[in-house]
């Protein structure tokens, strides 16, 4: 077996050297790394990873738990996290949590025992208290697409209340005012924060908030085919629709079709997230763009920066969501 000494001795350096190289310290020239470099691949020489681990204090992995696995929505953000680690050569593990307390917390306890550096999470069934506590804890930990006050500091969030109030907004300025939502899970703070938005757009328009007119889906296609189904029968003379997320604009967009609607000239139909496949569906989906994927980027920059101490330019903890107008709004005349 190849040992660090052999490495060291045809480098020309010193152990001490090696193991910075292997490390990925700043403290090594260029042309001296290329020389440990070239001699480790000439030797065959392979680290071992746990004796580094035990020697440094650091595994250079990071937890990374999301919701799911699936979707236009994650992939975006284990994208973004998983370029900026890779790229500072530290990896993930990842794991899913399915929205459920005790897959989330099971999920966490696994991301621990297996010696992470750090723990990125974007967890929604879980109490703000236990992460209040987790995050007070020795291993640093940031949330995403959660605010809680008292770790203000350790929470990556979007303003989704601006985002369901733009995206209503963007209806009234259209002429609209028998304007339909379809929400996400209401217990989701999300969805919550968006539903809230709507109203606040139509309360200052002097619309009034007729529950009837809200149905609650739950992120998933289907669930927007369905609840449109039961606002049209409900309401056939309905003239736009504001969906929680792009999937379920989606299902709304397929069922109005069912039905012989036109979309905009008969409903205009917005959505969220601004999915890649927004930009593909017919007529091409108006959408409030959510920067997933700069989130999850951003969240790697914080365990990159407070972690293993590397420069960053900023952090930024709280983004705004922005309005993406394409085909699917049109003027109520």
């Amino acid at each position: 077996m190849v040992t660090i000494k052999e490495v060291s001795e045809l480098a020309g350096v010193s152990q001490a050297t090696v193991s910075r190289v292997m490390n990925n310290s700043d403290k090594v020239t260029d042309k001296t790394r290329a020389a440990v470099e070239h001699a480790m691949q000439q030797l065959g020489y392979r680290p071992n990873s746990i004796a580094q681990s035990l020697a440094s204090n650091r595994s250079n992995s990071v937890g990374v738990l999301v919701s799911e696995l699936i979707g236009p929505f994650y992939g975006p953000m284990m994208a973004g996290i998983e370029h900026e680690l890779r790229q500072a050569h530290k990896h993930v593990i990842i794991a899913a949590g399915h929205s459920s307390e005790a897959d989330e917390l099971e999920s966490i306890e696994f991301l621990i025992s297996r010696r992470c550096d750090a723990l990125i999470l974007h967890v929604e069934a879980v109490s703000d208290e236990y992460l209040i506590n987790l995050c007070r804890g020795s291993l640093p930990v940031i949330l995403l697409n959660r605010h809680i006050e008292e770790i203000a500091d350790h929470c990556i969030s979007l303003n989704n209340k601006i985002g369901g109030y733009l995206a209503t907004y963007e209806l009234i300025l259209q002429g609209h005012r028998k304007i339909a939502c379809i929400t996400g899970p209401m217990w989701k703070i999300d969805a919550k924060d968006r539903f809230v938005g709507y109203q606040q757009a139509l309360n200052e328009a002097g619309i009034p908030v007729q529950q009837d007119l809200v149905v609650e889906g739950d992120f998933n296609e289907l669930s927007g085919n369905v609840g449109m189904g039961k606002l049209l029968q409900q309401h056939p003379d309905l003239t736009a629709v504001f969906c929680s997320n792009d999937q379920m604009a989606s299902g709304a967009i397929d069922q109005l079709r069912q039905q012989g609607r036109s979309i905009p000239e008969q409903v205009s139909i917005i959505g969220y997230d601004d999915a890649t496949f927004a930009y593909y569906l017919y007529p091409k989906l108006s959408t409030v763009h959510y920067p997933v994927k700069d989130m999850g980027e951003m969240a790697a920059h914080w365990v990159l920066s407070k972690v293993y101490q590397l420069k960053i330019r900023s952090l930024k903890l709280v983004f705004e969501p922005y309005l993406v107008l394409r085909d699917s709004i049109a003027t109520q005349s």
